[in-house]
């Protein structure tokens, strides 16, 4: 199963989620399979973004999509996780070359995507609702911090990017292995107004009170506390009485089920024909004169789109009925 929960701290100005991705996880995970499983540090560390994309949907209530990219110069390329409104998710990994063996702890984001200090971190803000000529709202931030040292994990870089363009502190846990992604948000409420990722940030007269509320501090160092072990193996009710036994916690209807995180690709026959009418008919026509056809699959799901001479001549002769595959996805 997979679940969402939030909670508030009561008379303080912090609030909490705790996400636990299991079907979903592992349903992304089989899917990626066919095309080959993932070296282990890659596994963990697109886990980790995907739990930690999930907690900042819900934590915001975005009515769009909210896509987590790091890439760089490493081993791995890439590494997307999509989370649309309804908690609807799905993530992959590009892979170039040999991943060092170990886990993510052992390995590193400098090794995976930050070789040469190029590595970079996004998240892109994707409205449903997007007007024409309208552009996706989007922030990037370096793999390392302030004082130019690296920054080693996926929960420190979020961290560092919410206080760097967001003003808001925040504190993440983020795991995950082969059968479970989970994390633990924790972030201090602004004092006036709402700070948001769609670019807004505190006012500078409330400045000061970044990383100098002592209830805040006091719950974060708490949830430093929790163990990666403890994150995969224990469940929510067992996690919270640990870290905030000593707090007064209100908490909220969990999300499961319908409701809650689940794996959902939108790719479709439809968007790859857009995609294929937006490289044009002579690029098509010669892919199909030297393969017989446009063979297109889905990095998300695994799925194929397989386009002859007669279902490529007829892309470019019947109307487009849904926007362009986005060009993550193929």
């Amino acid at each position: 199963m997979s679940e969402l929960h939030t909670f508030l701290f009561d008379g303080q100005p912090v609030r909490g989620m705790v996400v636990r991705l299991g079907d979903a996880w592992r349903d992304m995970l089989a899917r990626r399979e066919q095309a080959g499983a993932y070296p282990q540090a890659v596994t963990e560390l697109l886990g980790e973004m995907t739990a930690a994309a999930v907690l900042m949907q819900a934590n915001i209530k975005f009515n769009g999509a909210l896509v987590l990219q790091i890439m760089g110069d490493g081993p791995l390329k890439l590494a997307v996780a999509e989370v649309q409104p309804d908690l609807s998710v799905r993530a992959t990994a590009t892979v170039v070359g040999e991943v060092p063996s170990g886990s993510l702890a052992e390995v590193g984001l400098s090794q995976l995507v930050n070789v040469h200090n190029q590595g970079r971190c996004a998240i892109t803000l994707d409205p449903l609702d997007r007007l024409p000529g309208q552009q996706p709202y989007q922030g990037v931030v370096p793999l390392f911090d302030d004082a130019g040292q690296r920054i080693e994990q996926v929960a420190e870089v979020l961290s560092h990017y919410m206080l760097q363009s967001e003003q808001l502190d925040t504190r993440l846990v983020l795991a995950a292995n082969q059968d479970l992604a989970a994390g633990l948000l924790i972030q201090r409420l602004p004092i006036k107004g709402e700070a948001n990722l769609q670019g807004s940030s505190a006012a500078l007269a409330h400045e000061d009170a970044i990383g100098r509320n002592e209830d805040y501090n006091r719950i974060a160092i708490l949830a430093s506390s929790l163990k990666r072990e403890e994150l995969l193996t224990l469940d929510v009710d067992t996690v919270l009485h640990r870290l905030f036994w000593e707090e007064p916690l209100t908490r909220f209807e969990p999300k499961a089920g319908d409701t809650g995180p689940h794996f959902a690709c939108r790719c479709s026959r439809e968007r790859v024909a857009g995609m294929l009418r937006s490289l044009g008919v002579a690029e098509v026509e010669s892919v199909v004169a030297e393969r017989g056809e446009v063979d297109v699959g889905c990095e998300f799901c695994g799925a194929r789109y397989r386009f002859d001479a007669v279902d490529a001549a007829q892309v470019f002769t019947q109307p487009l009925a849904s926007p362009p595959v986005e060009p993550s996805a193929h």
